[in-house]
């Protein structure tokens, strides 16, 4: 069987560290040519992919370093309600640490939408409209969550959901209690997210999949007909969807 939308082309590469390294030569070249800015995810399929970016970086002449750095801007797909960016379990905490000090980018790099927002629904707002006037998305690099959400975008979700403040599922906080302890009840009830609206409007789209757990819905999501029960499959309308995954993922 084959993808719905003719654009989608699966990559299938051997494991995580096979899908980090190709990945991150897809980030990297972007970065030397940039125009729009770059879409980023967090997350446990994410953290390899920004080592392996790092490792690039180091390898390049220092002149081709210093344009990757110097031009480098990108947004983030979401962040959690009432976490301060120092939170060890906020998203901002993760990308100074798995990406701005590895690549050594200045303060303002890499931009999050802020969790510490007296109000998280004119912070969504006040966020998308950032991204607008920044030109939107180049490339987007997305992760999948176990129930097919990309970005904090749970189902039910349309395609045209726009950035907003969102309730998050019980199977998200589950799968992401071990950044807090291991316990569910401990990870934030609301998050901030980009919308599909957003995330479709990129230029390019680069879904990472990685893990037999993944294997269900990643293959619902790019076979069976699009629905707001599966956000990911809104990107079977994407014109450049790509997909990387493991071997263990497109089982």
């Amino acid at each position: 069987m084959r993808p719905s939308h003719s654009s989608i082309t699966p990559v299938v590469l051997a494991g995580p560290e096979a899908v980090a390294e190709r990945v991150a030569a897809l980030l990297l070249a972007d970065r030397l040519r940039p125009d729009r800015p770059l879409g980023l995810a967090t997350g446990r399929t994410m953290a390899p992919v920004y080592a392996a970016l790092a490792r690039r970086l180091r390898r390049l002449p220092p002149g081709l370093a210093a344009v990757v750095r110097d031009g480098w801007w990108s947004f983030n797909l979401d962040d959690y309600v009432g976490l301060a960016p120092g939170d060890p379990a906020s998203f901002a905490a993760t990308m100074a640490h798995q990406l701005e000090r590895p690549l050594g980018l200045a303060p303002g790099r890499v931009r999050l939408p802020d969790g510490r927002a007296a109000d998280p629904d004119a912070e969504a707002r006040r966020y998308a409209t950032e991204l607008r006037r920044a030109g939107g998305i180049g490339l987007q690099l997305l992760g999948l969550g176990l129930n097919g959400h990309v970005g904090f975008n749970e189902p039910p979700c349309g395609a045209s959901a726009p950035c907003r403040c969102v309730e998050l599922s019980d199977q998200t906080r589950r799968q992401n209690a071990a950044a807090f302890g291991g316990d569910p009840e401990a990870v934030p009830r609301r998050a901030i997210t980009l919308g599909l609206a957003e995330i479709l409007a990129a230029r390019r789209v680069v879904l990472v999949v990685t893990g037999g757990e993944k294997a269900s819905v990643l293959r619902r999501a790019l076979w069976e007909p699009p629905s707001p029960e599966l956000p990911a499959s809104w990107l079977q309308h994407h014109r450049a969807l790509s997909v990387i995954a493991d071997k263990a993922a497109m089982a």
